[in-house]
């Protein structure tokens, strides 16, 4: 899985009705370089930007992060850490009550039960071994084989941030440490329309993965 932020909402959902300046707000600030949210002015607090904000500026920034990827390090804290109104649950809680509980987009079968006292939380370092194919059982990506002499090693990236498809971030949220399970995620949940030509994963493919969670930090 590639750990770099992928896109959320399609070029369609964004020009509908159904995406909020808020919602795309939140999602800038937590997901661009701290030098991209002050080129188009996203620094600000969470409802000033709200307010002030066109929809068709937000639109293009949120384009621009994709074309340039100036997205947030690991270690850079972001505008939404240390500039917004209101805690980041207290964020979400907003958006839950405008729009309702989303539907989940991915179903977990437990392979194999985990040994952990605890799921990760959002934010926590996590370290996975994963095989991913399409439906047709064509694998597309995986971690678990060794690269010449060198010993398969896990992807690690901060879970619940946007690193990795949603469908892996809700799912891996639920799971403890050693647990190994089957993730079947809907395209919603995955690379959506545009599927990711680079990745060998067609638009509106639905993705199975395995997936093991061997730490949590």
């Amino acid at each position: 899985m590639p750990s770099e932020i992928q896109p959320k909402w399609s070029q369609e959902e964004l020009s509908g009705d159904g995406v909020s300046k808020k919602e795309l707000v939140v999602f800038l600030q937590e997901s661009g370089s701290n030098d991209f949210l002050l080129s188009h002015k996203l620094n600000g607090k969470l409802n000033n930007v709200v307010k002030t904000a066109k929809k068709p500026a937000l639109i293009a920034a949120y384009e621009d992060l994709f074309a340039s990827k100036r997205f947030r390090s690991d270690d850079e804290q972001s505008a939404a850490d240390v500039k917004q109104d209101k805690p980041a649950t207290a964020v979400q809680n907003d958006l839950s009550e405008e729009k309702g509980p989303e539907p989940v987009k991915y179903t977990k079968n437990v392979i194999k039960k985990g040994t952990g006292d605890r799921c990760p939380k959002k934010g926590d370092r996590v370290s996975v071994f994963y095989t991913g194919q399409l439906e047709n059982g064509t694998v597309f990506d995986t971690n678990t084989e060794p690269k010449g002499r060198k010993p398969p090693s896990p992807l690690v990236f901060k879970v619940g941030t946007g690193r990795v498809i949603r469908g892996w971030d809700e799912a891996l949220l639920t799971m403890v440490k050693g647990e190994k399970a089957k993730l079947t995620i809907q395209p919603e949940w995955a690379y959506g329309q545009r599927g990711n030509s680079a990745g060998g994963i067609p638009p509106n493919a639905t993705l199975i993965f395995e997936v093991e969670l061997v730490n949590i930090e």
